[in-house]
């Protein structure tokens, strides 16, 4: 059974667009990929500067500050991307190399001494927390509450929105403590970071913390599971790897491709735009959908098939334009150094049980892995 799909296929040739309702408002996506990657570089004709209306749906019930930098445009979004980029590029130094190398080592490890495992919660979940407390240079302690608000921070299993405040609340405490008692971790700077010429506020600390914990996270997670999903569901891959370790580059990559976590995001028309012939109201959204722009023929020969040596891989998974992702780096390096790791180690992944993770619009289903995926690894 194939861990992903591709509802936007008839769409994307007819038209390049679909018109689909999310909690009430109906959204233009973007489906094709030049036109994506167009509309991504454009922020003048499709604005990020909307305070919860980036993410679709939008989340003005479940967080009370604008996220940092995504929800801005340049050159703001210059200033303020230039505060956190530092940290992020923290997934480049050796140091945290070896830790994340030694963080899934373990991992594995354990996966091995057992007689199953299920993924998503028990391995990719802790996995991503603990990774993130390198990256974010804090106490590898602080990975055990993350742990426990599950695989998305606001939303449930099924993808319905979480009642109450649990980050906002983990993040004020947190700015609270490190205001007294400052560190040289990724809290800290931020409440000792300037914004042209002066300090972050309370809100911008909040903001910035916020996308550090929802834009990474279950992003991450789906990844891993469904790269081991597919190395479990075709025995040959972890030996094509194996046969040229050069290859782990290229597979990362189009495992990123075609195992999108995020279908989309949103983009706000500040005056009435047309796109691809269907006229966008200003103040109403498109959705820049990468998930579409991923399957695009034109782009990607053979674009429904999962091919571990694809090169060149123009895929959209971390974005494009201003506001290329900035964890790309730390997802390569967790995704390559498991592959790595399960071509030194691991003979063969066997699926147990499967339950399928599906993405449910009005206008389209979207498979994606796993909400959960218990397996059983094999040793060398």
């Amino acid at each position: 059974m194939p861990a992903f799909s591709d509802p936007f296929k008839d769409a994307r040739a007819a038209t390049g667009v679909m018109q689909c309702p999310f909690h009430g408002e109906n959204i233009t996506m973007i489906l094709r990929h030049e036109d994506v990657r167009k509309a991504a570089k454009d922020w003048e004709t499709f604005s990020s500067d909307v305070p919860f209306r980036v993410p679709i749906p939008s989340e003005e019930d479940v967080r009370s500050m604008r996220q940092l930098p995504i929800e801005t445009n340049p050159p703001e979004h210059t200033d303020y991307r230039a505060i956190a980029e530092p940290f992020f590029q923290r997934a480049k130094d050796p140091e945290m190399i070896a830790k994340v190398e030694a963080l899934l080592d373990g991992m594995l490890t354990g996966a091995l001494n057992r007689d199953s495992i299920e993924i998503v919660n028990e391995f990719a979940l802790p996995i991503q927390s603990r990774a993130l407390t390198y990256l974010l240079n804090t106490s590898e302690e602080e990975a055990d509450a993350w742990i426990g608000w599950g695989i998305h921070v606001f939303k449930v299993t099924g993808g319905e929105f979480k009642k109450g405040t649990v980050l906002e609340d983990y993040l004020a405490a947190k700015f609270d403590e490190v205001e007294a008692n400052p560190g040289d971790d990724f809290f800290s700077v931020l409440t000792q970071a300037t914004y042209r010429g002066r300090k972050l506020t309370r809100e911008e600390c909040m903001g910035f913390a916020n996308l550090a914990f929802a834009g990474g996270r279950d992003t991450i997670i789906h990844t891993i599971s469904c790269a081991l999903g597919h190395l479990a569901e075709n025995p040959g891959a972890l030996e094509f790897l194996r046969e040229d370790p050069k290859r782990i580059t290229l597979a990362s990559e189009e495992f990123f491709r075609v195992f999108m976590p995020l279908t989309h995001i949103g983009r706000v028309c500040p005056k009435d735009t047309d796109v691809n012939g269907v006229t966008v109201k200003a103040g109403e959204r498109v959705s820049l959908c990468w998930s579409s722009a991923n399957f695009d023929e034109t782009a990607f020969p053979q674009a429904d098939e999962v091919r571990l040596d694809r090169k060149p891989n123009p895929h959209l998974s971390f974005g494009f334009g201003t506001h290329l992702c900035l964890g790309a780096p730390h997802a390569r390096l967790i995704l390559r150094t498991l592959l790595k790791l399960c071509c030194d180690r691991v003979k063969r992944i066997t699926i147990l049980n499967a339950a399928e993770r599906v993405e449910h619009e009005a206008k389209f289903d979207r498979k994606l892995g796993y909400d959960s995926l218990t397996v059983k690894f094999e040793a060398l």
